[in-house]
Formats: C-alpha cells, sequence, structure tokens
C-alpha cells in the first residue's frame, strides 16, 4: 500500500510541474487564452488515446508492469516542456506529455482498486490525498523555485530530476494486486441486468467526466486566471494553483471515514454544493470592490474541498462491485477524458467571451455533480447490493471486504443504506 500511495504522491508532483509553472510559460511564450486552449486540447488528445490502450495492455501485462512502465516513462517529460523553443514544439511535447499521463493515471486507478481489494478497507480516498499532496509539493517547489528568481525552465528541468529518481525508487517492490475479471462471475447475473451495469458504468463515467472537468479547470486556469484576470504575478498565480490543492489534500485525507458514516451519496451531493459556493466566488472576485485575488483563491479553496471527495467515491463504488479491469478502465477513460477536454473546452471559450464567462462551464457542471451525481451512485450501490446477494461467499471475497451477507462493506453502503 505504501508504494503505491507512493506512486500517486509522485503522480502529483509531475501534474504540478505541468500546472504550477503553466503560467509562466505562458509569460515566457506570450500564449494567451487561445493558444493555451490549444496546448491544452494537444493533451487531451495525447491522453485520451492513450488511456484504452493502457487498459488493453495492462489486461494482458498487468497493472503493475504498466504502472511501472508509465510512471517512469511520465517522470522526466517536463524536460520537454522547458525544451520547447516555440508555442509550436511546446505542443508536441504536450501530445507527449498527455501520452505518458494518461496512461500513467489508468495504470493508477487499477493499481488502488486493486489495493483496496486485497486489504478489504476503505483507502481510496488516502490514495488520492496523497497525490493531492504531492500536487502541493511540486506546487510549493514551484512558486518557491519562481519567487527565488529561477527561469520556468530551470524549474522543470529540476523538478524532471527529482521526479524521475522519485519514481524509480517508488516502483521498485510494487505489489501485484489483481483486479477482478468478469470472467470470473459468470452466471450472477442475467443480460438484462448486465446491460443494467454498463449503462450505470458509463453513468458513472460521465459523473466522474464532469467532475473532472470542474478540478480541471482549476488545474490549468486558476493560476492563468489570477494573472490575466485579476493581474497578479506569475507567483502569486502558482500559489492560487497549490491553495486548490491544499484543500483538496486535507479533504481527501478525511474522505474515507466522511463516506463511510454519510454515504456515497450524500458525500457526494454536499461536496458538490461546496464546490459550487466556491465557483460563484471565482465569477464573482472580477467585480470584488476590493480584495480581488484573495476572493478568487477562496473560491478555489472552496472548488477543491468540494472535487475532493468525488472521483474516489467514484471509483471506489465501481471497484467494490468486482467491475473487471476493463470496465474500470473505461470509466477512467470517460472520466479522465472530461477533465482532459474540458480544461481546452474553456481555453477555446476564453478566446472568445474571455475566461470569467468560459468559468461558468465548470460552475455549471459543479451544480450537476450535486443534483444528478448522487443519483446515479445511489442506483449503482442499490444494483451492486442485489447483485452480490446472489452470490456465494467464495464468490463474494473477490470483493472488496464483502461481508458475510455478500454485501459491499459499510464503506460502500453509508449508514443511510
Amino acid at each position: 500500500m505504501k508504494r503505491t500511495a507512493g506512486c500517486y504522491g509522485v503522480t502529483g508532483v509531475l501534474n504540478a510541474a505541468w500546472g504550477a509553472t503553466l503560467p509562466a510559460t505562458d509569460a515566457r511564450l506570450d500564449l494567451g487564452p487561445g493558444r493555451l486552449g490549444v496546448l491544452l486540447m494537444a493533451l487531451a488528445l495525447g491522453a485520451l488515446v492513450a488511456m484504452p490502450i493502457a487498459g488493453r495492455l495492462a489486461d494482458r501485462y498487468g497493472g503493475r508492469r504498466v504502472l511501472v512502465w508509465s510512471l517512469r516513462a511520465a517522470a522526466p517529460a517536463p524536460v520537454l516542456v522547458a525544451a520547447a523553443p516555440s508555442y509550436g514544439v511546446l505542443v508536441g511535447a504536450a501530445v507527449v506529455f498527455g501520452v505518458l499521463s494518461g496512461a500513467l493515471n489508468v495504470a493508477l486507478s487499477l493499481q488502488a482498486v486493486g489495493v483496496e481489494r486485497a486489504t478489504g478497507r476503505a483507502v481510496m480516498g488516502t490514495m488520492h490525498g496523497t497525490w493531492t499532496l504531492g500536487a502541493v509539493l511540486g506546487g510549493a517547489l514551484a512558486t518557491v523555485g519562481l519567487r527565488g528568481g529561477l527561469e520556468v525552465r530551470v524549474v522543470l528541468v529540476l523538478l524532471a530530476g527529482a521526479l524521475s529518481v522519485a519514481a524509480v525508487v517508488m516502483t521498485r517492490g510494487l505489489p501485484s494486486p489483481q483486479v477482478g475479471d468478469a470472467r470470473g462471475h459468470r452466471g450472477q447475473a442475467s443480460p438484462e441486468s448486465a446491460e443494467r451495469g454498463t449503462k450505470l458504468v458509463i453513468a458513472l463515467g460521465v459523473v466522474g467526466a464532469a467532475a473532472f472537468l470542474t478540478e480541471g479547470a482549476a488545474t490549468d486556469w486558476a493560476g492563468v486566471h489570477a494573472t490575466r484576470v485579476l493581474g497578479a504575478d506569475p507567483a502569486i498565480g502558482s500559489l492560487v494553483y497549490t491553495a486548490f490543492f491544499v484543500a483538496m489534500t486535507v479533504v481527501r485525507f478525511v474522505g474515507d471515514p466522511v463516506r463511510a458514516r454519510l454515504g456515497p451519496t450524500a458525500t457526494i451531493r454536499y461536496a458538490g454544493a461546496v464546490a459550487t459556493a466556491g465557483y460563484g466566488l471565482v465569477l464573482l472576485s472580477v467585480v470584488a470592490p476590493a480584495a480581488q485575488v484573495g476572493t478568487a483563491m477562496a473560491g478555489w479553496i472552496l472548488a477543491g474541498a468540494g472535487m475532493a471527495v468525488v472521483w474516489p467515491v467514484v471509483v471506489s463504488t465501481l471497484g467494490s462491485s468486482g467491475a473487471s479491469g476493463r470496465r474500470l478502465s473505461s470509466v477512467t477513460t470517460i472520466s479522465y477524458g472530461g477533465g482532459l477536454v474540458g480544461p481546452a473546452l474553456i481555453g477555446a471559450v476564453a478566446g472568445q467571451a474571455g475566461l470569467p464567462v468560459a468559468l461558468l462551464i465548470p460552475a455549471a457542471l459543479a451544480v450537476v455533480v450535486a443534483s444528478a451525481a448522487p443519483v446515479v451512485l445511489g442506483r449503482f450501490v442499490e444494483g451492486g447490493t442485489r447483485g452480490s446477494r446472489g452470490g456465494s461467499r467464495g464468490q463474494g471475497s473477490e470483493q472488496v471486504g464483502c461481508d458475510e451477507t455478500g454485501r459491499p462493506p459499510a464503506w460502500v453502503r453509508g449508514r443511510s443504506m
């Protein structure tokens, strides 16, 4: 478990190496919102191509091997961004970065679900909390470097070197927990139940996509919003990004007991409401009579706190149902696709109508998460509970911590069940 959490932490630092330095890279090459949108779209396309391929590779070679390969290859990728002398070369670097990140994110999801099944307890929030802790660390390092007068390319090279060493260390001795295979559950579900399950998986992926788009808007645009719209310097832009991930880190580390107490549906309902309030403050910061940056930072903090638990709840709910690796990778692809395409879409809208108008998109999706996601989660948990009751104790043991009745554990059902 510690090695897997370490891989999450390294990936968080890697994400920060991209996001926290993006305002400075924007200033270095004078990109602007339109070009930033194209850059993020290139990142998204690379990741979306890689994700289904990574799922197939994991089915063939095992999720552990894909995680080792992808993390060690992605760690030095910030050097590509640092070495880009022009906008065109930077777009190519973004594609490569996206391919490596896409494969890495699928492998991490499969590994985390396997760990949760092997240990029989809720750890998904802790895993993602470690990821955000890494993002906070990476954002803080980038901020310190930029505030200390280092050029952004030097900061990126230093981060790439540290990441490369950490990736090798964390992937040594990495365990190989198995993700359930749908073939092991033959005869447990009728064709109608299988079709219903597929629809729910797709719906779960859409929920994850909405959450990731809302989160990705902060990852890629919070710092740019502070610098381009509110007039802050690049170091303050990096600080806004870091504050967002500090909030996510704190909430994710307490997310597992909260979910165990409230259940997934209530947890996501409250999370969406908090994120909606946060985006409201971000939108109002433009017209705030004073402390515009402070108002926006408070909004991003609330948005981070609200979105912190959504993806851990989604992937843990899917994992507890005994879904196969292919289904897990499908939900991951749909969800991360929303998070990758969304910020690029925001960039396209920002280039035409301005960034404050474009941020209405994630604000609206936060409302969707608060209102629609609880319905999807409720149906998925209900369906998983009914489906698991038909299996024997031996079959139930393939799922995460199923009790003697074959039901999902209390941390999946919550007290409301």
